[in-house]
């Protein structure tokens, strides 16, 4: 089922009158082909207008939605022979984590992901897409296995962040993000991160150290959620829209911020309305990334990425931190 949004209903409202006048057309001899095509105009221009205008409060609300394509919804569409890969060899093995060997093209490559599920029972099975220490062990083993091997990274971000439990700081919840870090920063092959859904914390960060990072288009990327920002700035996490404003944690925001590399458009309406074809935008933005870093060297690799976060909110004046010139 496709949900339906606040600022998405006068376009919802509009489709319905253009199908209810269609239909009555098919029954009665009456003509209202110039009536349906003033509103279909009217509808062209009213989907552009808010598409082209969503604001960040809207875009936590579509990255949200339990309807939104995850890992293991791009991974069909996007390469062949996955072979998922379980646990950590320490603990256990973590659901809000997927991660295997697959092919790309002919390109042996390696997948790492979180995995939230699509209803109450899936979400408790994989802890609502929050990794616990041995989801990040284990995709840490799956990266240094592809370094064995030669194998690039694709890593897809999707979590509200780190679970916070009792039981994930006694098993080193900390420790096992700041390995992932440390050890992501000097892998030898090519890692390409993309944000596909929330980019929530260290929790997200333990899959993002790459040479190129991506957010889909309606994704954010953010240290605390709205709601934590609001409640820790005004003690009120009412105002968590004010924040989302202020937090500057959207894609475009974050590109011009220079935290990403590029913006992968999405379909019309969200990435939920088709996933196939979101799916081909992703395989667009990876075969260009992948034909550009495959011809630099291990060292090269290394020294790419550490230059992309060493670049990270570099500027000269207030005035251009800000954007204005």
């Amino acid at each position: 089922m496709v949900m339906t949004l606040e600022f998405e209903r006068p376009i919802i409202e509009l489709r319905k009158k253009i199908t209810e006048l269609k239909e009555y057309t098919k029954t009665t001899d009456v003509d209202l082909s110039s009536e349906i095509s003033k509103l279909e105009s009217r509808l062209e221009k009213l989907e552009r207008d808010i598409y082209e205008n969503i604001k960040p409060w809207d875009r936590v609300q579509i990255a949200r939605l339990p309807n939104r394509p995850t890992t293991l919804d791009y991974i069909p569409y996007l390469f062949e022979d996955f072979f998922e890969v379980h646990g950590d060899r320490t603990f256990a093995d973590d659901e809000a984590i997927v991660g295997g060997i697959a092919k790309f093209k002919g390109l042996p490559i390696t997948i790492i992901g979180h995995q939230r599920g699509k209803d109450t029972k899936e979400n408790i099975r994989r802890n609502f897409g929050m990794p616990h220490p041995e989801g990040y062990r284990k995709a840490l083993r799956l990266m240094k296995q592809a370094d064995k091997f030669k194998r690039p990274i694709i890593c897809f971000i999707d979590t509200k962040g780190a679970y916070p439990g009792k039981e994930a700081e006694e098993r080193g919840q900390s420790e096992a993000i700041a390995r992932n870090l440390f050890e992501m920063a000097g892998l030898r092959v090519p890692v390409i991160c993309i944000v596909i859904g929330e980019g929530g914390s260290g929790g997200a960060l333990a899959l993002g150290v790459g040479n190129r990072i991506f957010m889909l288009e309606n994704s954010t990327y953010s240290v605390i959620t709205p709601e934590g920002a609001a409640a820790i700035l005004w003690k009120d996490s009412s105002l968590a829209k004010q924040a989302a404003e202020t937090m500057k944690i959207t894609a475009p925001d974050l590109k011009k911020l220079g935290i990403i590399d590029e913006i992968i458009p999405e379909i019309k309406g969200g990435a939920h309305r088709d996933v196939k074809g979101q799916a081909d935008e992703i395989e667009q933005i990876l075969k260009s990334s992948l034909q550009q870093l495959l011809k630099l060297s291990e060292e090269e690799l290394v020294e790419d990425r550490y230059h992309r976060f060493r670049t990270i909110g570099e500027f000269t004046t207030a005035q251009e931190y800000i954007g204005v010139k």
